[in-house]
């Protein structure tokens, strides 16, 4: 049997050759494979193999035979303490080569321009040509001006909320609930990186009522500037800590201050509408005058000087498929309609010939309701209003969608009383600020708009980033035999079908876009967005898995996009960031956060390891730290919902949990801090469980047959019906596990459990069984694998022989029996286990219905269905043939393989 341990060492000891041999170099590529049109400021990550390079080595990037200013600093470490990830800044000019050459240099490269200065609280950025003041901590403003040059485009940048006590009144009523405006007020401000490329500031608050002062809706702000550029990204979060049934915020947005100081004919508001154009128009227009239009001085005069002055401006985008532009000359009159359209590119412009600000919002019509404003246009200070949620819309309702739960033994419901809360679930969005000191051109604000929407990346080539072993196991695509293709064809037409479905059935919305349904009914035409726990997916079954083993392999731009709206969203509103159960998340439902299920399993930090890696984004860093401590709201809420005592003369112990998937989703959050930080601590953490498990009875089977028995809902145990889970006690002081005895057979019995590995659990230990180097704790993984669901007196006698079950007869039948027994074939080269391997996959492929169009009066619009869909089998299929391609990989078979005809399934 090939050792893992001597695998694991094997690599070290091969970087570690390769790092003397010569530098490192990788190639990368722009992700969306067109270099950015203006020059950028872009970050990324880049991985190495374990030993490859040292942790403070330098770099250089090139391209185009220019060197590029580069700054770099350590995302994740080997166990080694080689690095693993490397977070590298830089600026590119406008049509930058499609590929640069990232290297490891014995000096670090051309620095930036950019400085970073502090006097007291106040912070000031200066790129070489934008300088920023931010006033820090204790204020309004999260920004007190931007200027370029000696001109000041925008100030008094600040967050802005109105608050509505109650929901909207029902239409015979007449007592309208009362309003409050709030605005932010800064409660820290750090710089967490000073250049010299990137600059990049967190801004922490609350929202203060102007009239009562109460202080709420905590944000975290993150403000990023790049050596010579103007513009600059933000990163906008809020956690909603209200009372869901009375607090209902009505508007939602970032404020700046314009200085207007041309006269109103010269003085320009844009917007930006579908497929690249732009709105355009002076405040006081003058008979189509192409001077005006085209930004040069004019001067109105004759029967043009008594045009009207238009001072108010509003692109509202009330759901994703119109939006409206509309103006008005002052507050008392009234609001006339300009345009309309069907998707606009959430870019807004205010200013006149010596420039001013744009703001971009991306996603702005998939997170609806939305809109952009620009009031007071012809005073001295124009207000510029980006609104993540707009003021135009209805209120945002977080309650529950009933009063009363839907759970009877309808598990996938489970709402129960205090559980189904908004309080503490997030929000990020991203938008982009563009100061100018001239009018830019109608082409320019169509390229900031184009910029704000999609944030260029440059990415390794999959080959790369395959080659050095990060992420665990996962394929290249390969279609050079007729089962190959019909594996990766089969990869390809579900992600297709899914892309589509997003659209088709209108997956979008402020709280819910880059979330998938659940399940489909195939009688009403319909996903099951109103039935209990069949609707938001959230991450049930490693749907972002799916996605970004997707992305991976593929290096696809379309699938990068919708992998990262998957995490932007599921990271954030299905997790609970702060409050008693910080750090869990809810399974699916209706609403995003209603089931009553609050799970570690759901919020773990593996589902968005990818995209922090390689964007190096900050915030998603907040919320992988966050989950470490997530052992401490499991301790409060038992992930089996079922409040059993300790039996007395059992040893006491914190909370009861199950070695899977809940200590293999602990030990991922600690693995993903131990590899970001280099902290033995968070690896003797996992190893305390290690040892624990060790010395159990069944090692990781240990567990309770009854851990699902429907009898306790009612409280009594009867007769034992099947199941059972790996239920241990856990200590949160120590990190350790206790066996608990069987209520029935009165000791630890050995069970398997159907959630253990297909919530994420397979992918984390698939990588940190190999991190770990622990011989003994490989052969107690690989003896899961091979032997799953064998009895007591098997498992017993392997734990001396290590070869029962070759066979393959004791592999799980659950949804991860096939990547089970692959992992076994893999480490074994035992035939029987790939054969059953690639059976179990082809069971689980079982025939899908090809696509058909429903419309007419079947339909509320043309839409596309596929009997049989379900988004637990698409992600778990999915994951399984991307697995079971790499770990079988000399063991496939050369012609496709037929699929069974699925199950006829009757009510």
């Amino acid at each position: 049997m090939n050792s893992p341990l001597l695998r694991f060492c094997s690599l070290a000891l091969l970087g570690s050759i390769m790092t003397i041999a010569h530098a490192q170099e990788t190639t990368l590529r722009w992700l969306d494979e067109t270099p950015p049109a203006q020059n950028t400021g872009v970050s990324f990550g880049v991985p190495w193999p374990q030993g490859a390079v040292g942790r403070d080595a330098a770099f250089t990037l090139s391209a185009d035979g220019q060197t590029l200013p580069v700054q770099t600093w350590p995302l994740a470490y080997w166990p080694d303490g080689s690095l693993k990830w490397s977070g590298i800044a830089t600026v590119v000019p406008a049509g930058f080569s499609i590929e640069a050459k990232l290297t490891v240099a014995q000096s670090p490269a051309a620095a930036g321009a950019l400085r970073v200065t502090r006097d007291g609280r106040a912070i000031v950025i200066d790129t070489g040509a934008l300088v920023c003041a931010i006033p820090g901590e204790g204020g309004e403003n999260l920004i007190d001006s931007l200027r370029i040059g000696d001109r000041e485009a925008a100030r008094a940048g600040r967050l802005v909320c109105l608050l509505q006590n109650g929901p909207a009144p029902e239409p015979d009523d007449t007592a309208a609930p009362g309003r409050e405006s709030f605005a932010s007020i800064v409660k820290s401000a750090v710089v967490e990186q000073s250049g010299p490329v990137r600059a990049v500031v967190r801004l922490e608050g609350f929202h203060r009522g102007a009239r009562s002062g109460r202080e709420w809706l905590p944000f975290t702000v993150r403000l990023y500037f790049y050596s010579g550029q103007t513009a600059v990204r933000m990163v906008h979060t809020i956690v909603f800590d209200g009372d869901q049934e009375k607090d209902f915020v009505r508007g939602l947005g970032v404020r700046f201050d314009v200085p207007m100081r041309e006269q109103v004919q010269n003085r320009t508001v844009r917007f930006a509408g579908e497929n690249g154009g732009v709105w355009s128009e002076p405040l006081q227009p003058g008979g189509g005058s192409i001077d005006q239009e085209t930004g040069k001085p004019f001067a109105i005069t004759g029967e043009f000087f008594e045009n009207a002055v238009w001072d108010d401006f509003k692109l509202v985008q009330p759901n994703p498929h119109g939006f409206n532009i509309v103006k008005r000359t002052n507050r008392w009159s009234t609001w006339l309609a300009s345009a309309a359209g069907s998707r606009a590119g959430g870019y807004v412009f205010a200013g006149d010939l010596g420039g001013g600000l744009g703001v971009g919002i991306k996603d702005f019509w998939q997170s609806y309701p939305a809109s952009l404003e620009v009031r007071r246009a012809s005073t001295a200070t124009a207000q510029l209003t980006a609104w993540l949620w707009s003021p135009d819309a209805q209120e945002m309702d977080m309650r529950h969608y009933d009063i009363r739960g839907h759970t009877l033994r309808a598990s996938y419901e489970d709402v129960q009383p205090g559980m189904s809360t908004a309080y503490g679930v997030a929000r990020t969005s991203e938008l982009m600020l563009f100061p100018s000191a001239a009018l830019p051109s109608r082409a320019a604000a169509a390229a900031d708009a184009r910029a704000g929407s999609a944030l260029p990346l440059l990415v390794s080539t999959p080959e790369y980033m395959h080659s050095t072993k990060v992420f665990g196991v996962w394929s290249l695509p390969d279609r050079s035999t007729a089962f190959k293709r019909q594996a990766e064809d089969g990869l390809d037409s579900v992600l297709a079908f899914y892309q589509r479905q997003v659209d088709e059935r209108d997956w979008y919305g402020f709280w819910q876009y880059g979330d998938f349904m659940h399940s489909y009914s195939a009688p009403r035409h319909l996903w099951h967005y109103d039935w209990g726990g069949h609707a938001w997916q959230n991450t049930e079954l490693g749907v972002p898995l799916w996605l970004w083993y997707s992305f991976l392999r593929t290096g696809r731009a379309d699938i990068f996009r919708l992998a990262e709206a998957n995490t932007r969203n599921t990271s954030e509103t299905n997790v609970y960031h702060l409050g008693p159960m910080a750090g869990l998340g809810s399974r699916h439902n209706v609403i995003k956060w209603g089931c009553g299920a609050k799970e570690a399993r759901v919020s773990q930090a593996v589902h968005w390891r990818a995209f922090y890696y390689l964007t190096a984004d900050e915030r998603t860093g907040d919320i992988m730290r966050m989950t470490t401590k997530a052992d401490e709201s499991v301790a409060r809420y038992d992930p089996m919902r079922l409040a059993q005592p300790q039996v007395p003369g059992e040893p006491e112990f914190d909370s009861r949990i199950r070695i899977g998937p809940d200590w293999f989703v602990l030990a991922g959050n600690w693995m993903a801090e131990w590899e970001r930080t280099g902290d033995a601590r968070w690896r003797d953490r996992i190893l305390a469980g290690v040892d624990s498990i060790m010395a159990m009875p069944y090692w990781i089977q240990t567990g309770q047959r009854n851990g699902l028995n429907p009898d306790i809902l009612t409280g009594e145990i009867g007769p034992l019906k099947g199941g059972g889970s790996m239920t241990v006690g856990y200590d949160i002081k120590t990190g350790k596990l206790t066996p608990i005895r069987d209520p029935i057979a009165k000791e630890p019995v050995p069970v398997s459990y159907n959630l253990a590995t297909i919530q994420g659990g397979a992918e984390v230990m698939f990588e940190l069984v190999a991190l770990l180097g622990r011989e003994d704790f490989a052969r107690a993984w690989l003896q899961y694998c091979r032997i799953g669901g064998a009895p007591a007196d098997v498992l017993k006698r392997d734990q001396k022989t290590g070869d029962e079950g070759m066979d393959a007869r004791y592999v799980l039948r659950e949804q991860s029996g096939p990547r089970m027994a692959a992992y076994a074939y893999a480490h074994t080269k035992s035939a029987p286990f790939a054969e059953r391997a690639i059976a179990d996959w082809a069971r689980m492929s079982t025939r899908r219905a090809a696509p058909k169009w429903i419309n007419g009066a079947d339909s509320l619009k043309p839409v596309e269905e596929s009997l049989g869909v379900s988004t637990n089998s698409a992600a778990q299929t999915g994951l399984t043939t991307i697995q079971l391609l790499e770990l079988c990989k000399d063991h496939l078979p050369a012609d496709s393989v037929p699929f069974p005809e699925p199950p006829v399934r009757r009510r």
